[in-house]
């Protein structure tokens, strides 16, 4: 039986993807592992492999298209077989069955239930995944990672009926039904642009760009933002990190944003109800500190993960975001390496910008705006004197983090900050 090829879901907010390049053409063998076309995600250009072998009998659709995941761009056939002539991409039959049957699609995505709750995983890679396309087909549809389950086919291959057990048992693990797209918002009316073709160039929008634009307008249309602010002194912390710095003699060297991280993963643990996301269902109260770091890339932003914060020292902190940062901007990040953050952090500081508001990285329940650390007249004890201040501001979302509880964060956090060596010990 002939077997689609579909759009694979190559990162865990991906709801469509761009042919950049076919690396196989019509009529070439397919063999596991290889490499079949160049896709451009929201995050960056992977690599979508092939899983199931055979011949490449059709590609459905050319280099440049963007396809909604989950449609057919090709079709394998085994060597020698005659695809009819009628056969309708979308509609083969699963192998490993011995009778098609119908998918039944759900009015609502599953839900996971409490008790998985802090079993959620990211959605990972799963063209590098054996299954078989009815079993892919359920998966989507049910919201189910593929990466969380074991297969019972032949070589570990996943089934219809592995898939259909993990819906008994209640998992919903991220899979491509939780990047289904929102409702795209209703177009402003616009006429002729009112510029001349010879005052501008045209940049088209890349699939990153197109992505941050989608999730920012969902973000702001649907999640209850409120801003809190609050102003730290840093002297403190500036003269330690000059000594620390001074004392390491070039082994590491750390930032003022490495402070930042794990003073705001310190805070968390002290206020763990803002350390909080948000389900129809369910408010999930996470149990560690993931931190996700702002990294402006070319084209766009990407948010890697330093996880379990709370449980590193300041120089593993510092170095891992070195490392990161760097990955980042050649589009070296794996898809768990920038999903599954807790909470987040935009550092603007380093631009000299003082003071601004950032918008909230759903299904995350706050982030947290940094500004530039710079000298200001304040009074202490009835006296005008020159202190080293920053302001932090504290966008949250008031379905999971009230005003008391964002106000007690930041005075953690303040507090950490203005004493930094709590945060060494």
């Amino acid at each position: 039986m002939p077997i689609d090829v579909f759009m694979t879901q190559l990162s865990p907010t991906m709801t469509e993807g761009k042919i950049v390049r076919w690396l196989k053409k019509e009529g070439d063998e397919l063999t596991s592992g290889e490499v079949m076309a160049e896709i451009e995600t929201d995050k960056a250009t992977m690599e979508m492999e092939v899983v199931d072998e055979g011949v490449l009998h059709k590609i459905l659709q050319p280099e440049g298209a963007v396809i909604p995941v989950g449609r057919p761009i090709a079709v394998i056939a085994e060597e020698g077989e005659k695809v009819p002539v009628d056969y309708v991409p979308g509609s083969g039959s699963e192998t490993d069955e011995a009778t098609p049957e119908a998918v039944e699609i759900p009015s609502e995505p599953a839900v996971p239930a409490p008790q998985t709750a802090q079993k959620i995983l990211p959605a990972t890679d799963t063209s590098r995944i054996k299954a078989s396309p009815l079993a892919r087909r359920l998966a989507k549809v049910k919201g189910i990672n593929l990466a969380a389950i074991t297969g019972t086919g032949p070589n570990n291959r996943i089934t219809k009926a592995d898939v259909e057990k993990a819906v008994k048992r209640g998992i919903n693990l991220g899979g491509a039904g939780a990047a289904t797209a929102p409702p795209p918002a209703r177009p402003l009316p616009q006429g002729p642009l009112p510029y001349h073709e010879d005052e501008f160039e045209r940049i088209e929008n890349s699939m990153m760009r197109k992505a941050i634009a989608r999730r920012l307008i969902e973000s702001k249309q649907t999640v209850p933002h409120f801003y809190l602010t609050i102003d730290v002194a840093m002297d403190r912390l500036m003269d330690l990190r000059a000594q620390l710095n001074e004392a390491a003699e070039g082994t590491f060297k750390l930032s003022v944003n490495d402070f930042i991280i794990k003073a705001v993963s310190r805070a968390l643990v002290d206020v763990p109800a803002a350390n909080a996301s948000w389900t129809d269902s369910h408010t999930l109260r996470h149990k560690h500190t993931h931190i996700s770091v702002a990294v402006a890339i070319e084209g766009g932003l990407i948010t890697p993960v330093v996880r379990f914060a709370e449980q590193k020292g300041i120089v593993d902190i510092s170095s891992e975001v070195k490392e990161l940062a760097a990955r980042a901007r050649e589009g070296g990040l794996k898809p768990e390496e920038y999903t599954g953050g807790t909470f987040s952090i935009s550092n603007l500081g380093m631009y000299g910008i003082q003071q601004f508001a950032a918008i909230i990285n759903p299904p995350e329940g706050a982030i947290l705006a940094v500004g530039a650390t710079g000298d200001r007249a304040v009074v202490e004890n009835g006296e005008v004197t020159m202190k080293k201040m920053m302001s932090l501001t504290l966008s949250c979302d008031h379905r999971v983090v009230d005003g008391a509880i964002g106000a007690e964060f930041l005075a953690a956090l303040k507090k950490h900050l203005e004493t930094p060596a709590s945060v060494l010990i």
